[in-house]
């Protein structure tokens, strides 16, 4: 399961990097527009993925910070953004790198963002909604950028296995 982990948290890394590339090359005003997606611009987007890393390794690790809305915007600008992803992606690799078995057979305690409700949840399952959260909301960032510029870099996680 380490192995497994491992490479998600890797991928997780490579893919964001790319997107943040391909991102650099929008307008501000392509990378402000509101494209219908969850939140609604690429820049909504990508803030919400570090907001929900944020509080998710704030769980995970009890440091950091863990911001009170989903939806809040970190970094106006997209240098700033992309900075700040790429060491929350660090943090986020030396975290699983920290991992062991016995580690991962725990649990974590936390509470939504939304609600006072407390949870008790699994460590791996908690890791794999991370990742695969992640992969979601990247996907709707693919999206955009296809949307604003015809074509947008492979993300697949077949394409980063074989590279890697």
């Amino acid at each position: 399961m380490k192995a497994h982990f491992d490479m998600f948290a890797r991928y997780n890394a490579w893919a964001n990097g790319r997107l943040y590339e391909a991102a650099a090359s929008l307008t501000d005003a392509q990378y402000r527009a509101d494209r219908g997606a969850a939140f609604k611009s690429l820049h909504g987007t990508l803030n919400h993925l570090l907001v929900a890393d944020r509080i998710w390794l704030k769980r995970f690790t009890g440091e950091g910070e863990a911001p009170d809305q989903l939806d809040a915007i970190l970094f106006d600008h997209l240098a700033d953004l992309a900075v700040a992803r790429a060491a929350e992606d660090r943090r986020l690799i030396a975290f699983v790198d920290s991992l062991d078995e016995t580690r991962l057979a725990g649990t974590i305690r936390y509470r939504r963002v939304s609600g006072p409700e407390e949870f008790v949840q699994l460590l791996p399952l908690a890791l794999a909604h991370l990742f695969n959260h992640q992969t979601h909301h990247r996907g709707q960032a693919h999206a955009i950028l296809t949307g604003l510029t015809g074509e947008a870099p492979p993300l697949d996680l077949l394409y980063f296995q074989r590279l890697h």
